[in-house]
């Protein structure tokens, strides 16, 4: 058990140098460096902005059994059976039919297979539930239904939130989800989050729809106020593009105007629908909607084939330069809400580092006093060890690029506490056999063999309880239980590899020594 060979030697100087490397990273300028990994300070120890948003899914709901209105009314006039008085009423589309024709529906939206709506292939059964109530069926999202597409709204505004903040270019962002219709924000280092505020709080639906007088339009209008809120346009229901087709948007200055505008350029077949939309409606205006409001509605003087635009509105070129972001990262599925809101300033983030360093080197060095009092040379290896497990425990949240939070630091110093309870198991253990055995190699062999079961079973439970703690708890219980996890790892390196080591090493040196410990 004391034996090492010296391959084994070499192996754990290497490692223990590689680790002692990566953490000393975080004491240099990372500049021009080789390598750049980092521990990352959380919000509680930097300083920064806390946001809890909340999404609406309520519009989704209703665009989404628009969608399957319509394509119920096309798909049963194919088929020969008419259905009347189609509404879309608290969430549930109503229709009358014929008696004869009830059953017929009613199997259809319970088949698998069934092919109502081609571009929604998933709705079906376990999606949708479908009543009988008497002379009207009732059709509406099930619950496992309305889960999935929460599922679904939540993972897209997680996307596009993650998108919006990364444009910007914030510092090691934080994006969590939250239940199923809640998205956690937490920005280090950011201590006004107005613009950011501003940039989640819209959903950035573009549509480029033609304005239409008097209200007369074959396909419907509607009335949408301009953007300075003092006048207001009928603007037909028909989409001629939206948001989807956008390839790109940056801000410009036109050099004709000398007005600040956001220049788009389009896919292929949004300018294609461009150009021929433009081409037949020359002298009408196009207006440019985002979110429900009038951004612009210049005249179209000529046919737009190219593929791009630009978007003008009495921009500043900070507004010009959010809308091209916004229109960048894509439309969120659904409005944003901020139900909470918390901003940690920076001089409360260091006195949080101030603490929590403190509380660590009086708990070390307390540890350090007692262990040399205690055991005297094999207190001094103990120390040795626990400065070089504390090294390796930061090497590797180095290497994960791991972010590190108050209950992270509380972690490290339970993390130190363990590794001095494992090494007094074992000398305990070799004092008892020290009391039956003479030679002091078989002693110490024997104390390091029969103490390894007390450890492991120690080391695991609390393994699982660091497991356990991670997928069950969110945010600070989780840097609590990453650190408390990697600490008990690096212990147990350290103790049966490191102090082991340096124990084999003193003991066959002083074989012959009594009273060794």
């Amino acid at each position: 058990m004391l034996y090492f060979s010296k391959l084994r030697i070499i192996l754990v100087s290497l490692i223990c140098l590689f680790f002692i490397f990566v953490a000393s990273n975080n004491l240099f300028n990372q500049d021009n460096r080789f390598f750049d990994k980092k521990i990352n300070l959380g919000l509680d120890l930097q300083g920064g902005s806390y946001l809890l948003l909340e999404i609406d899914n309520k519009p989704v709901i209703q665009q989404k059994l628009q969608n399957i209105s319509s394509s119920i009314r096309s798909y049963f006039k194919e088929k020969g059976i008419r259905i009347g008085n189609l509404n879309l009423l608290d969430n549930k589309i109503t229709f009358n039919v014929e008696e004869k024709f009830k059953q017929s529906i009613i199997d259809e939206f319970q088949d698998e297979n069934s092919n109502i709506n081609p571009y929604y292939p998933r709705f079906n059964s376990h999606q949708f539930e479908i009543i009988d109530s008497g002379s009207v069926l009732e059709l509406s999202f099930s619950k496992q239904g309305l889960v999935e597409l929460k599922t679904s709204s939540q993972d897209q505004a997680l996307e596009i939130v993650r998108r919006r903040i990364d444009e910007i270019g914030t510092n090691e962002p934080n994006i969590l989800k939250r239940g199923n219709d809640r998205v956690l924000v937490e920005l280090p280092g950011l201590d006004d989050p107005a613009r950011i505020k501003t940039l989640l709080g819209k959903t950035a639906n573009l549509t480029f729809r033609f304005v239409s007088k008097n209200n007369q339009d074959s396909f419907g209008s509607e009335k949408l106020q301009y953007e300075d809120g003092l006048n207001e346009d009928y603007v037909s229901k028909r989409i001629i593009l939206s948001g989807d087709n956008l390839l790109d948007a940056q801000p410009r200055m036109n050099n004709q105007t000398n007005e600040t505008v956001v220049s788009f350029t389009l896919d292929r077949v949004g300018a294609k629908r461009f150009g021929k939309a433009t081409s037949s409606n020359i002298g009408r205006q196009l207006a440019i909607v985002l979110d429900g409001k009038i951004i612009s509605a210049p005249v179209v003087r000529d046919t737009i084939a190219s593929g791009s635009g630009q978007i003008s509105g009495g921009f500043t070129f900070q507004s010009a330069t959010d809308l091209a972001l916004l229109l960048r990262s894509g439309a969120l599925p659904a409005p944003l809400y901020i139900i909470e809101e918390r901003t940690v300033g920076p001089d409360l983030g260091q006195d949080s580092i101030n603490a929590g360093m403190i509380a660590l080197a009086i708990g070390f060095l307390l540890v350090i006093i007692y262990m040399f009092f205690k055991y005297k040379t094999f207190g001094l290896i103990t120390n040795i060890t626990l400065i070089t497990n504390l090294i390796i425990l930061l090497g590797v949240l180095t290497l994960f690029e791991a972010t590190l939070t108050l209950p992270g630091i509380a972690g490290i110093i339970l993390t130190v506490g363990m590794a001095v309870d494992a090494n007094v198991l074992i000398f305990e253990r070799i004092k008892e056999e020290l009391k039956n055995e003479k030679n002091n190699i078989i002693a110490f062999d024997s104390g390091y063999t029969k103490s390894r079961t007390a450890i492991l079973d120690a080391n695991i439970t609390t393994l699982l309880a660091a497991v356990i703690l991670f997928f069950m708890g969110s945010g600070p219980i989780k840097g609590f239980s990453i650190t408390l996890g990697v600490g008990i790892f690096t212990t147990l390196f350290s103790v049966y590899f490191i102090a082991r080591l340096f124990t084999a090493i003193y003991v066959l040196r002083n074989k012959d020594k009594e009273a060794l410990i």
